[in-house]
């Protein structure tokens, strides 16, 4: 029975839950009649009775389950991993047929079903040790909010099962580095046929590729309705996301939280010294194309940052055809602290350098040679003419003489780290953004750079991206400014100036 609307279940349940539930339990395997589905994922937005739903599925294999299996819920902490068990003792006390303990035993830290020998327990990621647990069914609600380690303890509990079941509910989380994202992508790839994950059962309820960029999220009601599946049946739940989103267009403080959760779109807040809005820059993507670079001439632009730290290359070039501004930009890491700074900074270092955006060199430290190489290898690998590099003065005076006296020598000139040599690339970038004459090929790492950028004025009102001020990482952005710097003084200054004369 529904414990709030006091009718059965049929009646009760979403339609996208009847079919979670339907899907997983009845489809079976014709060989031996096993379950079929051994993951169950359900991208959905808040308050869409997603718990509710967990907990009906937990109830069926309590009573379904071969004896003496075991159940788990993980979260990021123990009161919201209870929800789900407070959920399951709601349904329980609200149903006559099972309310009875003969059936279930409620306990304070447990669900115990006495036809099967059954038991649920609530479990933290933050307070359990995880491992060494045999779940026949797990549900890890949240995972946005957790990395892999939970999900992965509890598939690893699976292996010797025939028949096994793990369900992963979240909604997005603003950050670059949890689970759901993996399990996401796992899915959609599994759904294009990409690879063998066909075991997954997977209802992704989130807004198609269009709503994700620029402003369109902020008109759209069929974007709404694709994240929230219940807003479709319940009028009031649809008048109160409305009424959200018209707070998120006017406040951004209220827009992370609004399109992660409610909308199920990746973003993370740009605060008050915002840079530039992350969908404005998503417009700029285009697809990769190293036969445009030949044949270039092209600005670099180089942050080389601390040795322990992350390190950029940009190369820009500009298209006076379409008056366009065309740039591709790597990262380097040191490749023994990939762990430890992806812990830190909430970032898959490890996808990104598979994806091609980053390099891992050198050890706990860069290695410069590495990145000295990088640069030289260049006009040959791409075809291009570097015409000068740019760079700031700090930790790059032995890179900058290397450059310079090569067999190739590049012309290098230092860029002063202040807003008065700043103000104009970092102006030129965002206007070229905002006006979508702004071109990079698909970066995850340069899209998380932008999201962490903030702003800083001085005096005059001149802007600078202030690394101390920023929300994490990104130097990818100030490589790409200090490439523009000097593209703008070289190129399109001097396509501005002068008087022209016209006779008649």
């Amino acid at each position: 029975m529904h414990p709030d609307l006091g009718h059965s279940m049929y009646e009760g349940l979403e339609d996208y839950a009847v079919l979670f539930i339907y899907a997983l339990f009845c489809t079976k395997r014709r060989s031996d009649n096993l379950r079929y589905y051994e993951t169950g994922l359900l991208e959905i937005a808040r308050k869409n009775f997603k718990t509710f739903t967990s907990a009906v599925i937990f109830i069926i294999g309590l009573l379904t389950e071969p004896q003496f299996s075991r159940f788990f819920s993980v979260a990021p902490d123990l009161k919201l991993s209870s929800e789900l068990h407070n959920a399951v003792k709601k349904i329980i006390k609200s149903s006559p047929y099972i309310a009875d303990e003969k059936i279930f035993k409620l306990m304070r830290k447990e669900v115990r079903c006495k036809l099967t020998e059954s038991e649920f327990t609530p479990l933290a990621y933050s307070q359990d040790r995880l491992d060494g647990k045999q779940a026949n069914m797990f549900l890890a609600d949240e995972c946005g909010d957790m990395d892999n380690y939970p999900i992965e303890a509890m598939r690893s509990s699976q292996i010797a099962l025939r028949e096994k079941l793990g369900i992963i509910i979240s909604t997005q989380y603003p950050n670059d580095n949890n689970a759901m994202i993996d399990e996401i992508d796992k899915s959609k790839k599994a759904l294009d046929g990409l690879n063998d994950y066909e075991k997954r059962f997977s209802l992704l309820y989130e807004p198609d590729d269009e709503f994700k960029t620029g402003d369109i999220w902020q008109t759209s009601d069929i974007a709404l309705y694709q994240a929230n599946p219940a807003a479709y049946a319940h009028d009031y739940m649809f008048a109160e996301l409305l009424k959200k989103r018209q707070e998120a267009i006017l406040y951004e403080n209220s827009r992370p939280n609004f399109l992660c959760k409610h909308m199920n779109i990746l973003y993370k807040g740009l605060g008050v010294e915002g840079f530039v809005d992350i969908t404005k820059v998503r417009l700029c993507k285009a697809p990769k194309d190293n036969g445009f670079w030949s044949g270039r001439q092209v600005y670099i632009g180089l942050d080389l940052s601390q040795t322990d730290d992350n390190t950029s290359v940009a190369m820009a070039a500009y298209d006076e055809i379409e008056d366009l501004i065309y740039v591709k930009v790597w990262g380097f890491i040191p490749a023994d602290s990939i762990e430890k700074k992806s812990q830190k900074e909430k970032v898959n270092y490890n996808k990104l350098i598979s994806n091609g955006d980053c390099f891992a060199c050198g050890d706990e430290v860069i290695d410069y040679g590495f990145v000295e190489r990088f640069i030289q290898s260049l006009p040959e690998k791409y075809g291009v003419e570097i015409v000068q590099l740019g760079f700031d003065r700090y930790n790059a005076i032995s890179t900058v003489q290397k450059h310079e006296s090569g067999e190739e020598p590049i012309e290098c000139v230092e860029i002063k780290q202040h807003s008065s040599a700043l103000h104009r690339p970092t102006k030129l970038l965002k206007e070229y953004i905002l006006s979508q004459k702004f071109r990079y090929e698909e970066n995850q790492m340069l899209e998380i750079n932008f999201e962490n950028s903030r702003c800083t004025q001085d005096t005059n009102l001149n802007q600078y991206v202030n690394k101390k001020k920023s929300a994490g990482k990104v130097d990818m952005v100030v490589s790409v400014i200090n490439a523009l710097f000097l593209l703008q003084v070289n190129v399109l200054d001097n396509m501005d100036q002068g008087f022209g004369c016209q006779i008649i």
